[in-house]
């Protein structure tokens, strides 16, 4: 029986009621099946790893790119697919909203904005600003009656800003604005994990997780739900092709093709 939008929707909520899991991130319709293929239950898009895929470096993509790429990856699965949809495209809220209709559309299950302006001299969106772009988002999945689940990111931790108590209370703001899920990508310590969690309770946290960190079971007892990657499985795609790459291009010699995955496994999983 085919597997509706409206199923992974559903399917998507149930899974942030309880327990916590890893919601992997692909960068392309093969890596997205081949995720599916280990047995992952949801995954999430990687606004770093696609635009790789196209030449391009992070924050570079566009609005269309996105939702192309978005509506890829939901036919691809039969899994919730979450969108990390940037800062909306767009500065001000009637702006972002437009575009959350527009990534609605694409099928998604969840969908995240984040506060980040791209300007290191001044990192975030002014507060009031930041909410009123959750705001619009909220009205905007609210008037497509799609169910999906919007996630209110505060990226101070990435760009240098690292008052915790500042992080916490703009995702309380983002909660009451109409966040169902909160997110503070670059939190790391056991301490500031922990606390994120208690301030927006009962709503729940996702954590990145890159190289190095908490493991599932660790992240689970301290209350997240969730737990994504980012651009860390892009990168490490990237790091066995560059290596291989740059053995032949500086010295001639072909041993890294040895570490590939067999096109036989991949021919399997993708017939």
């Amino acid at each position: 029986m085919p597997v509706t939008t409206a199923d992974k929707r559903a399917t998507f909520k149930k899974m942030h009621e309880s327990g916590c899991f890893i919601i992997p991130n692909p960068f392309d319709a093969g890596s997205a099946r081949a995720l599916q293929h280990l047995g992952f239950k949801a995954l999430a898009s990687t606004s770093a790893g696609f635009a790789w895929t196209i030449a391009k470096a992070d924050n570079r993509v566009t609005v269309d790119e996105v939702c192309e790429h978005l509506a890829a990856l939901c036919a691809a699965v039969d899994l919730p697919v979450n969108a990390d949809f940037e800062g909306g495209f767009a500065v001000e809220p009637e702006k972002v909203g437009a575009n959350v209709a527009r990534g609605v559309k694409t099928g998604v299950a969840g969908l995240s904005i984040e506060d980040s302006t791209g300007d290191a001299a001044n990192p975030l969106y002014e507060s009031r600003l930041a909410v009123e772009r959750i705001k619009a988002a909220r009205r905007a999945i609210d008037a497509d009656h799609s169910g999906v689940l919007l996630t209110g990111r505060c990226e101070g931790f990435l760009w240098g800003v690292t008052d915790l108590n500042l992080v916490i209370d703009r995702l309380k703001a983002y909660s009451d604005a109409g966040a169902d899920c909160l997110y503070a990508p670059g939190i790391k310590t056991r301490e500031q994990i922990a606390a994120v969690v208690k301030a927006v309770h009962p709503k729940p946290v996702n954590l990145l997780i890159g190289a190095s960190g908490l493991s599932l079971k660790e992240a689970a007892d301290l209350g997240v739900r969730r737990i994504s990657v980012g651009g860390s499985l892009a990168r490490s795609a990237w790091g066995g092709f560059m290596k291989a790459a740059r053995e032949m291009a500086e010295q001639g010699t072909f041993g890294e093709l040895a570490n590939g995955y067999p096109g036989s496994e991949l021919n399997k999983m993708f017939k």
